[in-house]
């Protein structure tokens, strides 16, 4: 099983999905993976499985946030992909005419 370190936003919709089912709630401090860099750097992530990989997720402030808020933005999400797009039924040209047009054809009318 091979082990990957990431940031939250770099999760695939799957594994953002089990991240959430994996910490409904959030993290405690007994979830927490300190990891130290070479350079004497730490950082502390949380663990998410999947059939073939181990995940360990970056901790930070935003990472927080995201798991309060992942189904709200979901279904926000769904939302936007469900709503029809505007089409206009003119060409842009009848919208916008060529105002040189409309100048000669005012002149004309004074003579």
């Amino acid at each position: 099983m091979k082990r990957v370190l990431i940031d939250y936003k770099k999760l695939d919709r799957k594994v953002a999905a089990v991240l959430i089912d994996s910490y409904p709630y959030g993290y405690g401090d007994e979830d927490i993976i300190t990891l130290k860099k070479p350079n004497g750097d730490i950082i502390e992530t949380v663990e998410v499985k999947t059939e073939d990989t181990i995940y360990l997720v970056k901790i930070s402030k935003s990472l927080s946030n995201f798991i309060s808020n992942f189904e709200e933005n979901m279904e926000k999400e769904l939302g936007n992909a469900e709503k029809p797009e505007a089409v206009l039924g003119e060409s842009e040209e009848s919208l916008n005419p060529d105002p040189d047009l409309d100048q000669e054809q005012e002149n004309e009318g004074l003579y």
